[in-house]
């Protein structure tokens, strides 16, 4: 051998000759089934491949890839393995010059075949698959960087090489227990088909260039097809997480969109298919999170709603073809859910991963996807139409808070632009308890700056407030310009959600939150002042009962007050006030308990149903506050005028007004822009006097307008149904006479031919003048 090594390096132009009189040899030997000398040749060729690395090299190899090949093809184990050792010896050589002829074809697609081996024995069909994944993981190292050599990322290869390496990882227990990095795997497992098989895939997907990435993922998507790997997704799972920790960091977001579009292609899949795909993409999302989600943040979470809608159809219908109205396959609403929640899910996973500002462009973005009865969107009608509106809406809402709970932003303005905000407080006014509760949740979360929600969820009483260990810092400027902008409509909403009577316990522990998280995080002395009428109006409802609310309803309200104005007294430090607070909780405790939160809000709450005697000492007067907090420095004439909501078209379109309310609003406009009214009013001269004594009468004149509004309701309520169709039907009349003049005024009769006409008494009447004669005036004329 030594004697040959020196031949061949001091004579190289000989490798061919010698090169392919071995392979001759061998050929020879292996077909007589002489293998001692099989592996004699062998053994020569190897040392003279380890020795030899000149220019002559290329045609040496053709004879050896030849011989390789042979033993490869053979049926006795030993010689598959002792192919692919040389084989795997050859690839480790770097050659100084490329080959442009030769071809890896038979070698992928032996080794793959190997990967699969069946063979009886157990010890022999391991040697035999790890010596298969050894080969394709040569083939790899030969090839990859190496231009001008046979191109592995073709598809017909990957299609070959990655199946052949998911086949061997599907054999591991506990797959999910693994670690991500095989550095802390024990020795014995590196010896197994499985860890080398996750060393060689990761080798594979770390060298893939950005060109390669989609024919090496697509074929793990159909292999995962194939076998049925979704379903239990604990392997699905494993194999990405390989993957993404295996691939370029800048590549992540290809992955991602490979897996969107694969979910689009299993539109019609069984849920639990589809469940498993949006599982892998929520784990790929946190993992991508240290790399790029690409440029197309948008589009990701538009597959993701549109899944989200056509699983809410596939559970209405109980078809996957809506249009047909028949389905082969039986659809179950319980794995639906759980695709659903998968999205949910994964929409937050997801959204977790973006910038602040890409998250607010985000929840914008799902917001008008919201079907709502003010929008332009179209609103479905019948039975099936509203329960498909409604779970698009909860399905939605539940994204977004997901999308909310992670976000976090200093600046409220930029938080809550103000068409998001106008959208989200309009389906606070929705019927669905579901979902006013969603729109509280979500609003909460992003006012809760400081993680004080959780010292919120329960409604009491306590003496100290210190022991919450609150988390507070000054409202900031951009804090009270939002407040400035938005806080009428936040205290408008709150206000007329408090007038649900389908709320239940959620509600009123999210209305507390809600009210004392903008205490803390948005107060300035305005809004505390303004927060604190709310709270007297809420009182209020609850004390006249015009919307005859049940007593859990009118007691939790009273409730509710007493819990946060308990709160509040403490927080403005004015002595007084804490004191007036207290004396009526004390008051509460001895003549009526169950108008507290710890009677009311427990398992089984301990009510009373008059509350229509009750004395006035158990309640808040607005009188006795402003006189306290005026001494310390607050807006007394502002704490002294009573708290009443703006009127909006919004509440028109909410479909929860009573008629007496609607046509009171009806009068009021009316009495207010009627054209006469305009004309009666005198130009009035503006002065300081005028100024001075419009502020001194301000409050005299909202309570007169207040009790003028209040007859015309209660008229509208009260009063018999002869009444009130007598005086519209006044009304009507009147109309109808003012009508008839305009009619009679000008409706004339058309012109004759002889341009008179005579009336039945031979009187001859005027001209009448045709219309296309007529001088119309120029905003007249279309």
């Amino acid at each position: 051998m030594e004697k040959l090594t020196f031949y061949a390096l001091s004579a190289p132009e000989k490798l061919d000759r010698i090169g392919a009189y071995l392979s001759e040899r061998l050929i020879r030997d292996v077909s007589r089934h002489r293998y001692g000398y099989v592996c004699i040749a062998m053994e020569a060729l190897d040392q003279l491949l380890m020795a030899c690395h000149c220019q002559s090299i290329n045609l040496f190899v053709e004879s050896f890839l030849k011989m390789v090949a042979k033993l490869l093809e053979s049926e006795k184990p030993n010689l598959q393995i002792l192919g692919t050792n040389s084989f795997v010896k050859f690839a480790n050589i770097e050659e100084d010059t490329p080959s442009y002829h030769r071809s890896y074809d038979f070698f992928v697609s032996r080794f793959s075949e190997m990967c699969h081996s069946s063979h009886d024995d157990l010890d022999i069909r391991t040697k035999i698959r790890m010596s298969g994944i050894k080969g394709l993981q040569g083939v790899v190292r030969k090839t990859v960087n190496d231009e001008l050599q046979a191109n592995i990322w073709d598809p017909q290869h990957m299609d070959k090489i990655v199946p052949s390496l998911l086949f061997n990882l599907q054999h591991v227990e506990e797959a999910e227990s693994r670690s991500p990095s095989p550095l802390q795997a024990t020795e014995k497992e590196k010896e197994s088909p499985t860890e080398l098989a996750e060393r060689c895939l990761r080798e594979l997907l770390g060298r893939a260039a950005y060109g390669n990435i989609k024919n090496a993922i697509k074929p793990v998507l159909i292999h995962l097809d194939n076998h049925s790997l979704w379903e239990p997704k604990i392997f699905a799972t494993c194999c990405f997480r390989i993957i993404m920790y295996s691939i370029q960091p800048q590549h992540s977001h290809l992955v991602i969109q490979q897996l969107l579009g694969h979910l689009d292609a299993n539109s019609k899949s069984a849920a639990t298919v589809r469940a498993g795909i949006v599982e892998v993409l929520s784990e790929a999302a946190v993992i991508a999170a240290s790399g790029s989600v690409g440029p197309t943040v948008l589009e990701v979470f538009n597959t993701l709603l549109r899944q989200l809608r056509l699983s809410i159809d596939y559970a209405l219908t109980g078809s996957y073809d809506c249009a047909a109205g028949v389905s082969t396959k039986i659809i179950k609403e319980h794995e639906e859910r759980m695709f659903q929640e998968a999205v949910i899910k994964t929409i937050g996973s997801f959204a977790s991963t973006l910038p602040t500002y890409q998250q607010s462009e985000v929840m914008v973005f799902i917001m008008n996807k919201v079907p709502l009865p003010s929008s332009q969107q179209s609103i479905e009608a019948g039975k099936a139409g509203e329960n498909r509106n409604r779970l698009t809406q909860i399905m939605l809402l539940k994204s977004l808070l997901q999308v909310s709970v992670g976000f976090q932003c200093s600046n409220m303005l930029t938080a809550l632009p103000s068409a998001f905000l106008d959208r989200l407080l309009s389906a606070a006014l929705m019927e669905d308890p579901e979902i006013r509760l969603f729109v509280l949740e979500i609003l909460i979360s992003f006012i809760d700056r400081h993680g004080n929600r959780q010292k919120f969820s329960t409604i009491n009483t306590i003496s100290d407030i210190s022991v919450l260990k609150l988390k507070v810092d000054k409202c900031s400027r951009q804090d009270t310009v939002f407040m400035k902008k938005h806080g009428q409509q936040l205290y408008r909403h709150i206000y007329l959600i408090c007038k649900e009577e389908s709320n239940v316990q959620a509600h009123y522990e999210a209305l507390y939150s809600m009210l004392m998280l903008i205490s803390i995080e948005l107060a300035n002395e305005e809004v505390v002042v303004d927060l604190i009428r709310l709270v007297l109006a809420v009182q209020e409802i609850a004390q006249i009962n015009e919307d005859n609310l049940t007593a859990y309803n009118r007691c939790a309200l009273f409730a509710l007050g007493a819990a946060y104005l308990n709160l509040i007294s403490q927080l403005t430090t004015v002595p007084t006030f804490c004191q007036h607070i207290h004396e009526v909780i004390q008051m509460r405790q001895k003549e009526a308990p169950y108008l507290l939160p710890e009677d009311v809000f427990v398992e089984r709450p301990r009510l009373s149903k008059s509350l229509d005697r009750l004395g006035p000492e158990v309640f808040f007067w607005q009188s006795k506050i402003s006189e306290v907090l005026g001494g310390s420095g607050y807006n007394s004439d502002r704490l002294s005028t009573p708290y009443i909501p703006q009127l909006t078209d919004e509440d028109r379109l909410s479909k929860r007004k009573s008629i007496g309310e609607t046509i009171s609003l009806q009068v009021e406009v009316e009495s207010r822009n009627s054209p006469e009214r305009e004309q009666r009013a005198p130009a009035e001269e503006i002065t300081y006097e005028t100024l001075k004594k419009a502020i001194v009468d301000s409050v005299a004149v909202e309570e007169q307008e207040r009790e003028r509004r209040r007859q015309v309701v209660e008229k509208f309520q009260k009063a018999p149904f002869e009444e009130i169709a007598a005086h519209c039907g006044a009304r009507a009349t009147l109309l109808q006479s003012k009508l008839n003049q305009i009619f009679e005024i000008t409706i004339r009769p058309p012109p004759s031919p002889s341009g008179t006409i005579t009336a039945a008494y031979g009187q001859p009447q005027n001209h009448s003048i045709p219309v296309y004669e007529m001088k119309f005036p120029d905003l007249c004329v279309y």
